[in-house]
């Protein structure tokens, strides 16, 4: 994707990673978003995760630098990055609080309010918000197989010099929520979830609980997030469907502001 703007060394907290797409650029990439230092969203593109050399992979709610120019993407906060600059640092937000201190600047009042300025605007294409009421957890039939097309994508030649072992899993479900905001007219809205930990989860699970797997899935993605925890969702636009918002990260601190909890899986 074409830079348009110069490149520039920003220090940016990982904050979403979704499960990778097929990708003419990149073979496999993956949606990553971030807070740079100065508070402000960023949006970094291609980043085919799987494909980092050694000593690049980070970890969500981890620090990186790197070098990052504005892209041809239209969405304001999509940034391209240099994976040759870019370096994982030890600083992390291991903390509920930390993370939430961080992230309660950036909040939205709801999902309707973001369509709305949206729309007016041409932007935010990132946020966060809590919804009102998450209602139910949807999983849904998918294709079971890549199409033609993305398997030429996920078997082509790597621009950066390394395929993965193994090529990428086909998730054959869509999941699915259907939230409220805190608003007096919203109507509810159906968002498709692309987060890498909810994807990676179904793939550990349905080995490990075999046929129980779907259980175990609404048990830690519907039941704890609806009845435990205080749940957040970081939300984006889609760039070829630039009116339409899916959930591309979760994020779920203990209600109450009870002790910090393991990640789900």
């Amino acid at each position: 994707m074409p830079v348009i703007g110069p490149w520039e060394k920003k220090k940016i907290l990982i904050v979403v990673k979704t499960y990778p797409a097929p990708a003419m650029k990149g073979v496999e990439v993956s949606c990553t978003a971030g807070v740079t230092e100065d508070g402000q969203w960023i949006r970094l593109f291609p980043i085919p995760y799987r494909l980092l050399g050694s000593g690049k992979h980070f970890d969500k709610y981890q620090w990186i630098e790197a070098e990052v120019a504005r892209s041809s993407d239209p969405r304001p906060e999509s940034h391209e990055i240099n994976v040759d600059s870019l370096k994982v640092l030890p600083d992390r937000l291991d903390s509920w609080g930390a993370r939430k201190n961080l992230l309660e600047p950036l909040k939205a009042h709801c999902l309707c309010c973001l369509r709305e300025a949206r729309a007016r605007d041409k932007h935010p294409t990132l946020g966060f918000f809590k919804p009102k009421k998450i209602r139910r957890f949807v999983i849904r039939k998918d294709a079971p197989d890549w199409s033609e097309s993305d398997l030429a994508k996920l078997t082509q030649k790597s621009m950066f010099g390394k395929a993965p072992k193994r090529i990428l899993e086909k998730i054959p479900y869509k999941f699915i929520y259907q939230v409220f905001c805190d608003e007096r007219d919203c109507r509810g809205h159906h968002l498709s979830c692309t987060d890498w930990e909810l994807c990676e989860a179904y793939r550990k699970w349905k080995e490990k609980y075999q046929g129980d797997w779907e259980d175990k899935l609404r048990e830690g993605f519907e039941r704890k997030m609806i009845e435990r925890k205080d749940t957040h969702l970081f939300v984006g636009t889609v760039r070829a469907h630039p009116a339409s918002w899916i959930i591309v990260g979760l994020f779920y601190p203990p209600k109450n502001g009870g002790a910090y909890q393991p990640r789900l899986i």
